[in-house]
């Protein structure tokens, strides 16, 4: 069938052609420099020293700088960065941690294993980052909170100053699951120097990669001190360990990978924006659908390239048009569906019913493939194959339900 300007060509799962006959991952690395990288591994494995040598306090260093923070400490990931700064800034007892209910399990994980009780709360409807006013909500409502979390969904900022006069005010510290957010920017601000302190993801599914890995920034010079300490089993050298602390120390062979993606960090975000302001273009219009983006004059690492779908509206639901995506060689994923409060960990805590804007959004959302050395062709691709999908959801639905 030949499209038209009204009704674009039939979809896979009409008879259409498959917009990736091979298939469009959701994800795909490729390291830059390989050379350099493979310089970098071999001084690693000349040197003898694996863990607590020079290439981890360079990685330190240089991300100190791009991040312009004064202190850095690298961990083995970011879940264990978050663990450890809850920890040193007193989270335990069971007492309340408030955090987005839509984020990554890891974010609630991290509270429980350093003693605290997740405590969910709504996001916004903008931007599906945390809601400052019903946090600040529950914080109140809550007996004897220990901290406030947010996190930087999908690298978009959120709301920074509003949450510090919230924690402020609750006289409680805010931690930053920033895992999405290196190389974004709050205004000209880089995110990194908000709150306590924010902890970023180096995994491969992230802008900036180590393999595994994390980095934990803040401005709190003591606080730098005590998780040096802390992810080396809290040991501060003589084995009289003055804490419980982890094994949580970033190898030299990840911090040498994760070097050699931060040169040139900021042109890959501000290709990824390139990326994402194409696929916006391209789907503009579309009734029932928009894209979760930052506001104005932040920037973004689009880590995720999320659509919101109102199915009533787009005609498909999230799920039903996955499938859809699958049939044109698509891969996609419903980041983040379940939210964290409806999942099966934290049924025990009896907060699925309490936040009626998540669960709404999460059912909404669906994140369709965006990589770095993606090319504009393939984005264009992408954003056609979504176009055809809504344009014969009519006959899509009867197929699909």
């Amino acid at each position: 069938m030949t499209s038209t300007p009204d009704r674009p060509a039939l979809p896979a799962l009409l008879g259409g052609e498959p917009a990736f006959p091979a298939g469009l991952p959701l994800t795909r690395v490729r390291v830059p420099d390989r050379a350099a990288l493979l310089a970098r591994l071999g001084a690693v494995l000349d040197s003898g020293q694996l863990t607590n040598g020079p290439t981890v306090a360079e990685l330190e260093e240089g991300a100190a700088e791009l991040l312009d923070v004064p202190h850095v400490v690298a961990v083995s990931n970011c879940t264990a960065g978050l663990m450890l700064v809850l920890q040193a800034a007193g989270v335990g007892g069971g007492r309340p941690v408030v955090m987005p209910g839509f984020t990554f399990s890891a974010t609630a994980h991290a509270a429980h294993w350093a003693g605290g009780a997740p405590v969910f709360a709504e996001a916004r409807e903008q931007d599906i980052t945390l809601d400052p006013a019903d946090a600040a909500a529950r914080l109140a409502a809550a007996d004897r909170p220990a901290a406030l979390m947010a996190t930087h969904v999908y690298g978009t900022p959120c709301q920074t100053e509003r949450l510090q006069e919230v924690a402020d005010a609750a006289g409680v510290p805010l931690v930053y699951d920033s895992a999405h957010g290196f190389g974004s920017r709050r205004g000209g601000v880089p995110v990194g120097g908000f709150g306590l302190a924010e902890v970023f993801s180096m995994s491969p599914t992230k802008v900036a990669v180590a393999g595994e890995g994390g980095l934990v920034a803040t401005r709190d010079a003591a606080l730098a001190r005590t998780l040096r300490i802390a992810r080396d089993y809290g040991n501060p050298g003589d084995y009289d360990t003055l804490f419980p602390g982890l094994n949580a120390r970033m190898s030299e062979l990840h911090a040498a990978v994760g070097l050699n993606w931060l040169a040139g960090l900021p042109g890959r975000v501000a290709h990824r924006g390139a990326l994402a302001a194409a696929f916006g273009s391209a789907v503009a219009g579309l009734p029932g659908l928009r894209l979760a983006l930052p506001e104005p004059g932040d920037v973004s690492t689009f880590k995720d390239l999320t659509l919101i779908l109102d199915a009533e509206v787009f005609g498909l639901s999230a799920e039903e048009s996955a499938r859809a995506l699958k049939a044109e060689g698509i891969d996609s994923r419903r980041y983040f569906h379940p939210p964290v409060q409806r999942q099966r960990a934290y049924a025990h805590l009896g907060q699925a019913e309490n936040l009626p804007v998540t669960d709404r959004l999460a059912g909404s959302v669906l994140t369709v493939p965006m990589w770095t050395q993606m090319d504009a062709a393939t984005m264009r691709r992408t954003a056609d194959a979504v176009v055809r999908i809504q344009s014969h959801a009519d006959r899509l639905g009867a197929v699909l339900r």
